[in-house]
């Protein structure tokens, strides 16, 4: 991998910023400083340090949130919060995005990453992934209501909820 995208993508900076601190010595691979943001770099057997200080090469990010009512479940928004609002700087520039997602104004655990084939095999159908949610109402649920639930529903929205 080069060492500018290893450095950009692990949170030093932008591209530009990068070449700035290769440019003022502050890299080293190995124990030499190195100047060529073009030079590659093995992530498995070399060492890169900034500033004296170790770079460790991650590709995957997993995050459990415990998302809060009135925030919604998305990568960006013009009207809302989202949920990537809400993480620390130094987890953003992975790229996060929720698994699966909660109503707006619903709260509870909800999982972020930025591993596809993770996210895929949690939220595919064919994949049969048991989710287990719990409910509040307000009033009482009549035996008709739970059965009903249970067949699965249409929601407002017109989703088909399935069976559980």
């Amino acid at each position: 991998m080069r060492l500018d995208k290893l450095l950009s993508n692990m949170g030093a900076g932008s591209r530009k910023e990068v070449k700035l601190l290769l440019k003022a010595g502050a890299i080293q691979v190995d124990g030499e400083i190195v100047r060529d943001p073009k030079q590659h770099v093995d992530v498995e057997t070399q060492q890169v340090l900034m500033y004296g200080e170790p770079v460790t090469y991650q590709k995957y990010i997993y995050l459990m949130m415990n998302k809060p009512p009135g925030v919604i479940s998305a990568t960006e928004d013009k009207r809302d919060e989202t949920v990537i609002d809400l993480l620390f700087e130094d987890v953003t520039y992975f790229k996060p995005f929720p698994v699966g997602r909660l109503d707006k104004d619903t709260e509870g655990l909800l999982l972020l990453t930025n591993d596809g084939s993770f996210n895929h095999a949690l939220m595919s159908p064919k994949k049969h992934v048991e989710k287990t949610y719990y409910a509040e109402v307000t009033g009482v649920l009549t035996q008709e209501d739970v059965e009903a639930i249970a067949a699965g529903i249409t929601l407002e929205d017109g989703y088909q909820a399935k069976p559980g």
